[in-house]
């Protein structure tokens, strides 16, 4: 690709993902339930978007829907979801404090670690999401979601970015049910910034 090819592509990206802000939720909602943009809706059950709050303090963003996720439409409602909903009762984040998103909408089949050109082109849709929940916090659950969101952090790690937004990377919770050992890390991980949404 060329360079007025990409400078192109990214004034259609920033088109696209502005219309997506000026409709609001149902407006991304909707052009989520109907996104052809690539094979992956071929194969899902159903379109998996958020859960939670729409105007959070905290935003969690996983990596894709898994089998429970796709059957249901709602993100983190698995053995994953379990393990999360532990770490949100210890952060004490009240129900309207927070919510969860996929870097995907739609399931990968077998569950496969999504493709970067999967992650690209559903992109505008997390990006429109973020912007219209405004949150003070934005956790990355794991590399999908860091490679997704554009930040390359440590486990562990805490950024804040020019707009006072902080971004922290933690343990992906379906990684932790195959390694429980590093469960303690994850949970060390909150206690160092619990100051961030206890503000």
């Amino acid at each position: 690709m060329n360079e007025e090819s990409e400078t192109d592509m990214a004034e259609i990206l920033s088109d696209e993902i502005r219309e997506l802000i000026n409709g609001g939720f149902s407006f991304v909602e909707n052009k989520i339930l109907e996104c052809r943009n690539c094979a992956l809706h071929e194969t899902v059950t159903n379109k998996v978007i958020s859960k939670g709050s729409t105007a959070p303090k905290v935003v969690f963003i996983g990596e894709a829907p898994g089998k429970n996720e796709d059957e249901t439409g709602i993100p983190f409602c698995g053995r994953a979801g379990k393990l999360l909903d532990k770490f949100i009762a210890y952060m004490e984040l009240k129900e309207d404090e927070w919510a969860v998103i996929n870097t995907l909408k739609c399931r990968p089949p077998a569950n496969r670690t999504p493709t970067k050109k999967e992650i690209e082109i559903c992109r505008p849709f997390l990006t429109a999401q973020l912007t219209l929940m405004k949150p003070k916090i934005i956790i990355l659950l794991g590399n999908t979601a860091e490679k997704a969101y554009g930040e390359s952090l440590e486990w562990g790690e805490a950024k804040q970015r020019e707009d006072g937004t902080y971004i922290v990377k933690i343990f992906h919770p379906a990684a932790l049910i195959y390694q429980r050992s590093r469960e303690a890390e994850q949970y060390a991980f909150l206690d160092k910034y619990k100051h961030l949404w206890k503000n």
